[in-house]
C-alpha cells in the first residue's frame, strides 16, 4: 500500500491498480488539485441532504453505510454530534490489504461514544492535526493515547500555499512526545510492516 498526501484531508491510497481519494482539495485552496484516476472518493463532509454530481469515474461514498468495492471493506458513521441541518461528516474505517485505516474527516472535537467504539485495532488513522476549525491538537493526543493506532498521519494542517490559517504540528508532536518525527513524500507499508510499530508512530506526509 502506498498513501500519498494533497494537503487539507485529501490523500491518494495505492494498493496495485486499486486506488482511493479521500476528499479532494481544489485550487481555491490554494493547492494543487489531485488529477489521477480512482476507483473510490470517499467524502467525509458534504451539504446536507447530499446533492452531489454523479462522479466521472469511480465509485462515490458520501456518507454512513456499508461497502464492499474490489477487496476494500468501508464501513461510514454518522459524526451525528456535528452533523446540522446543512452539512453531514461521516467517520470511514477502511479495511484494505488487511490494513484498517481509519479517516477522522473533519473532526471538530472527540467522536461520539458509538464511533470510539468501532475504533478498536486501527492500523492507521488519519486524523486532524492543525488545530482550529478542526479538533484542538491536544485533544488529538487524547484520542490518538485512547485509540492507540500503529500509525497516526496527521491531516489539515499548515502547509506551503494553504490560504486558510491553520497551525503547524508543533504542539500536536509536543503532546505525543514525538518531538523528532520527520516529514517524508509518501508511506509505502505492508501488513507485516505494522507488526514492528510499537508504541504509536506519526508519519508526517508533504503534499
Amino acid at each position: 500500500m502506498i498513501i500519498t498526501y494533497y494537503g487539507e484531508n485529501s490523500f491518494k491510497i495505492q494498493s496495485g491498480e486499486f486506488t482511493i481519494l479521500t476528499d479532494p482539495v481544489d485550487a481555491s485552496s490554494g493547492l494543487t488539485p489531485p488529477r489521477f484516476k480512482y476507483d473510490i472518493l470517499l467524502k467525509t463532509l458534504t451539504a446536507f441532504p447530499p446533492h452531489e454530481s454523479m462522479p466521472e469515474q469511480g465509485i462515490s461514498i458520501y456518507g454512513p453505510g456499508e461497502y464492499n468495492v474490489e477487496g476494500a471493506t468501508i464501513f461510514g458513521y454518522l459524526s451525528e454530534n456535528e452533523v446540522t441541518d446543512k452539512i453531514l461528516k461521516t467517520v470511514y474505517v477502511v479495511t484494505l490489504e488487511d490494513i484498517k485505516l481509519c479517516f477522522l474527516g473533519h473532526l471538530a472535537d472527540i467522536p461520539s461514544p458509538a464511533i470510539m467504539e468501532r475504533l478498536e485495532d486501527i492500523d492507521i488513522l488519519f486524523v486532524p492535526g492543525g488545530g482550529t476549525p478542526y479538533i484542538d491538537q491536544k485533544k488529538v493526543a487524547k484520542l490518538v493515547k485512547q485509540v492507540q493506532p500503529k500509525i497516526v498521519i496527521p491531516t489539515a494542517f499548515k502547509v506551503p500555499g494553504l490560504k486558510r490559517q491553520a497551525e503547524d504540528l508543533k504542539t500536536l508532536l509536543e503532546e505525543l512526545d514525538q518531538k523528532d518525527a520527520e516529514s517524508q513524500e509518501k508511506l509505502t507499508i505492508k501488513k507485516k510492516d505494522l507488526s514492528i510499530i510499537k508504541p504509536t508512530q506519526v508519519t508526517i506526509l508533504n503534499p
